[in-house]
């Protein structure tokens, strides 16, 4: 597979998600985001890569202290259709988090964690938002 880095200013972008099993966050996040692991574990980390080769890095780092705050930093990933795009991420292993979708100016989202707890966003973006028509 060739492979084409996200960029950013001084180099290549990669996210780096905190875990206590690599082989569980694995099988959750190539799930949830259709990324494939870029070989073998290698000690506490895991690559993840776009399937087709083309974007950001998703590295998994085993570490040994559990999630007791709310994440700083997170992942949102934008649908054009929530619902549907909700149940396939609990079927995988996410947890909800919020009851009811949140709507903010047009859009809708639901707040989710990873099995390690992880928050994360699925959000359906105005129909606007999109620049092609389905």
């Amino acid at each position: 597979m060739s492979r084409e880095p996200h960029p950013y200013l001084g180099g290549e972008l990669v996210v780096v998600i905190d875990c206590a099993d690599l082989g569980r966050s694995a099988a959750f996040w190539t799930g949830a985001l259709g990324y494939i692991r870029d070989g073998a574990a290698a000690g506490r980390y895991q690559s993840l890569l776009p399937a087709d080769g083309a974007g950001a890095e998703i590295l998994l780092q085993r570490v040994p202290e559990g999630k007791d705050r709310k994440n700083r930093v997170h992942l949102d990933l934008r649908t054009r259709d929530l619902e549907p795009e909700l149940r396939r991420l609990l079927s995988l292993g996410a947890t909800l988090l919020t009851d009811q979708p949140v709507n903010e100016a047009g859009w809708r989202w639901y707040v989710l964690a990873d099995p390690d707890g992880n928050e994360f966003c699925v959000l359906q973006p105005p129909d606007t938002y999109w620049p092609d028509p389905r």
